[in-house]
């Protein structure tokens, strides 16, 4: 088993030296689980405006498991990832079913709501409930991998293993949820990805063996992610007077749920433009390109071409299926729109 050197100066550090954090002030475990949620894969820095109008919003188990889908939506909007709120919202249905509404507090059962894995479940037993559970997510498996010199690919299911025994063990002899947080502190802040820690300030410099060997340039290693999948499309802003054609995406599969103005596939001229919506029965009075943008998704990258269409008021009849029109007013407080459209935001 991989032993990890003393922690205890990690843990002074971080009386000192860490954020203040709305989450950080409450062991109530639905916002803890909500922070937890929403940090995934984004920064603390996005996050803090989301956290607050969320419970503002919906500021209990019963009020998430109970919110209509576009209120759910709209309140993500812009956070991208949405399997992750609707798979909070699967797992409030099950704690109203299953635990009373009550936010169970044994590690086991809240590893078993939807949508919440190892690390999350540490994070709030931890956290809410001082239950002594590693929380080992990547800041961690990083910080850890770096302490002990472990050249072996960090995702790697066996390395995760390895790692969080080494993380359980060390956890023991101290209070759960200031070893976790201090952990992941010095992940986020100090301990930095991509070869650039800040070794000078760090309060375990003095026992890391990836400093000792001028290795953090090369630990921790990330096997490389596959090549993302691109794909051309074109983006049409149609407006008829002060309303804009809109529609819902499916409700499963990419983006699912969420409202979107009509796209084509491929990358098309104005000309093409013209005759595509022709085609579809529409008037086209004007056409103007309003630029290019892309998105990148985890697996996948959208390069869009955008035009801003002007259609006749007689084609408000004439709209494929599943658009319709809606106020501009309407856009910023009604319908939810991914985060892949930004860039073409201010024409809707």
């Amino acid at each position: 088993m991989l032993t990890l050197p003393d922690l205890t100066p990690l843990l002074a550090w971080y009386e000192e030296s860490k954020r203040d954090l709305p989450w950080r002030h409450t062991k109530d475990p639905y916002r803890i689980w909500v922070s937890e949620i929403m940090l995934q894969q984004t920064r603390v820095e996005a996050v803090l405006p989301y956290y607050r109008r969320f419970l503002d919003t919906l500021p209990t188990v019963k009020a998430l498991a109970e919110a209509p889908a576009d209120l759910l939506l709209k309140l993500w909007e812009g956070l991208g990832y949405y399997s992750r709120v609707r798979n909070m919202q699967r797992a409030a249905n099950s704690i109203m079913t299953e635990h009373g509404g009550n936010f169970p507090d044994t590690y086991e059962d809240i590893r078993a709501l939807c949508g919440i894995g190892d690390y999350t479940a540490g994070a709030i037993a931890s956290f809410a409930f001082g239950l002594p559970h590693p929380a080992v997510d990547g800041n961690v498996l990083r910080v850890t991998a770096r302490l002990l010199a472990f050249t072996e690919n960090i995702l790697a299911p066996a390395s995760k293993k390895l790692l969080t025994a080494a993380v359980a063990k060390e956890l023991a002899g101290h209070a759960p949820d200031v070893f976790n947080q201090a952990l992941m502190e010095l992940g986020a802040t100090v301990c930095l990805p991509n070869g650039t820690p800040k070794c000078e300030v760090c309060p375990l410099a003095d026992r890391c063996q990836a400093r000792m060997l001028g290795k953090t340039d090369t630990i921790p290693l990330r096997a490389k992610p596959a090549p993302r999948k691109k794909e051309a499309r074109t983006v049409l802003i149609l407006r008829i007077n002060d309303t804009v054609v809109l529609r819902k995406r499916p409700e499963t599969g990419l983006l699912s749920g969420l409202f979107e103005p009509l796209c084509l596939d491929g990358k098309q001229t104005t000309a093409e433009v013209a005759a595509t919506l022709q085609g579809m029965g529409l008037s086209p009075l004007r056409i103007a390109p309003i630029g290019e943008a892309k998105h990148i998704f985890t697996h996948l990258e959208w390069h869009m071409t955008g035009f801003e269409v002007q259609l006749d008021i007689c084609d408000a009849a004439k709209l494929p299926d599943g658009c319709f029109l809606a106020p501009r007013e309407e856009i910023d407080t009604r319908y939810a729109l991914p985060s892949a459209y930004r860039f073409y935001r201010p024409y809707l």
